[in-house]
Parts: structure tokens; C-alpha cells; sequence
């Protein structure tokens, strides 16, 4: 097995162990919360689609149609615009103020929605690029099934089951996630850091900064009145999962060595913009120091 084998696998398991970590800390009931709630509240479930697959997508077509960037940087854009949720946006949703029940639902419903969603996107993408392209419901099904489904209901099950060794086992099975993402993520960095210095001077940076803004406004927007809702919804609207993008950009640009550099570093930008979101979102929910 080479290093770049070994990297992929690190990524797999730490996103495997991170996701059941989550799902030990979750009940059924959270990860399908917005269904549940679909027939009293339809609008929520609604309002969160629209501005994931309605807002952000139609944000990707503009910028790519305005901003003279590279074909990478457009395929990157609209590949991870019409993705569904990372698997690991629950744990940022709750530490800037999301609910459990909310943010566990959100990635469970998006996940399933995406299924139907991205292949017909991705028939539009090929529209747009004048290619004959081959992404199936079966590619997107299995990757959003391994990566984000089944390990949250492994998670979910065991936590069902068995409680409190659920409580016990969810800090450690997430340390050791995150640990050896944060090893292969590294590793990936270096390995594609000479590919991301070559975009930054294309105007990539700038395209997915926009992207990223809109996308945070429209859910922050769309989010309803709860504080908390609009949180959850705001941060998940930029958020995509690379490794369904990657399958929709080989298949677009089989060659393109730079598109998944390309993605890589929307992603990272989307994570600072989030990230400044979330800051912003908590110090605004401090109560004002009293005066006197």
C-alpha cells in the first residue's frame, strides 16, 4: 500500500469514527427531526432546501458566468455547490449555538434529498460544459450512504441500545477521529499545497469567498426566527461534502488535476467564513455586561 493509499484510508476511517461519535451523542428522533416535523411545519424543511439547492447553486452559476477563473475553479464551485452536507457539520453547528435535533436532522434530510437532487444537477452541469456525463444516483447514493448514513446509524443504534456505554465511548471515539483526520489532513495539505498557491492568483479565492457569503446570508435568511435554526441553517449553507464533489468533477474533467485542489480550497475558505459567522453569532447572544 503507497502513501496516498494509506492518506485515503486515514480519511475514511477518522470520518467513520467522527460520524458514529456523533451519532453516540444523538437519538433517532434528532436525525429525524426535520421529517418528523415535515407534516406540522413543512416550511422548515422547505426553507432549508431552498437555500442549499435553490440559493447557493443559482449563487455557483452566477459567479462562474461573471468571474473569468479557470475551468477547475468553475468545476470545483458548482460540483461542491450541488453536493450534500460534510459529515462532520454537526459538531461546528452546536458549538456556535445549533441544536442537536436540528443540525443532526438537517444532514440526514439533505443527505437523502441529495440522492435525488445532485444527479439532476449534475445533468445541468453537463449542460453547462457541453459534456456527456456519467455521475448515477447509485455513485452519489453509496458515497453519501458510507460516509454519512450508515456510520451515524451505527452510532445512533449503540447509543439506542446501550446508553451509558454510548456517553462513555463518544468522547474517545471522537478524539481518535479527529486525531487521524487532522494527521491525513495535514499530509493531504502538503501534498496538494503547490496545486491551491497555483489558484490563488486566478481569482478562485475571490469566486468562492462570494459563493460563501451568499450562501451563509441565504440561510441565515431562510433560517426562521429562532436564533438557533438560523444558525444551523446559515452554517450549513456553504458546507459541502468533497468526496461527492470529487466524484462529480472527475467525471466532468477526468484530466483536470487542479480540480480537486479546487475544492479542497473552497472548502477551506468556507470553513473561515463559517467560522467568522459562528464568532459573530455567539458574541452576539451574550447578554450586555450591565451598567452601573
Amino acid at each position: 500500500m503507497d502513501a496516498a493509499q494509506l492518506v485515503k484510508w486515514a480519511v475514511t476511517a477518522s470520518l467513520l469514527l467522527i460520524v458514529i461519535g456523533l451519532g453516540l451523542r444523538a437519538t433517532f428522533a434528532d436525525a429525524l427531526s426535520l421529517f418528523r416535523g415535515l407534516f406540522r411545519r413543512p416550511h422548515r424543511l422547505l426553507r432549508s432546501i431552498a437555500a442549499i439547492y435553490g440559493v447557493v447553486p443559482l449563487a455557483a452559476v452566477v459567479v462562474v458566468l461573471v468571474f473569468d477563473v479557470p475551468p477547475p475553479v468553475k468545476v470545483a464551485l458548482l460540483a461542491m455547490a450541488i453536493s450534500p452536507l460534510p459529515p462532520l457539520l454537526p459538531g461546528k453547528q452546536m458549538k456556535f449555538g445549533g441544536r442537536a435535533s436540528h443540525a443532526y436532522g438537517l444532514l440526514v434530510a439533505i443527505a437523502l434529498v441529495a440522492i435525488v437532487v445532485a444527479p439532476l444537477a449534475v445533468d445541468v452541469l453537463g449542460w453547462l460544459f457541453r459534456r456527456d456525463l456519467q455521475v448515477g444516483t447509485d455513485a452519489i447514493a453509496r458515497t453519501v450512504a458510507m460516509s454519512v448514513l450508515a456510520p451515524l446509524a451505527v452510532g445512533l443504534t449503540v447509543r439506542w441500545r446501550f446508553p451509558g456505554a454510548a456517553e462513555r465511548m463518544a468522547p474517545w471515539v471522537t478524539r481518535s477521529g479527529t486525531a487521524l483526520l487532522v494527521v491525513a489532513g495535514v499530509l493531504i495539505l502538503i501534498n496538494a499545497w503547490p496545486a491551491i498557491v497555483s489558484l490563488l492568483g486566478s481569482g478562485a479565492v475571490v469566486a468562492f469567498a462570494v459563493v460563501s457569503v451568499v450562501a451563509v446570508a441565504a440561510g441565515h435568511l431562510l433560517g426562521g426566527p429562532d436564533p438557533a435554526g438560523r444558525t444551523v441553517l446559515a452554517i450549513a449553507s456553504p458546507m459541502r461534502h468533497p468526496g461527492v464533489a470529487l466524484v462529480i468533477a472527475r467525471a466532468t474533467f477526468p484530466d483536470d488535476s487542479l480540480a480537486p485542489a479546487a475544492i479542497l480550497l473552497f472548502l477551506l475558505v468556507g470553513v473561515v467564513v463559517t467560522s467568522v459567522y459562528g464568532k459573530l453569532r455567539l458574541r452576539a447572544s451574550r447578554p450586555a455586561p450591565e451598567r452601573g
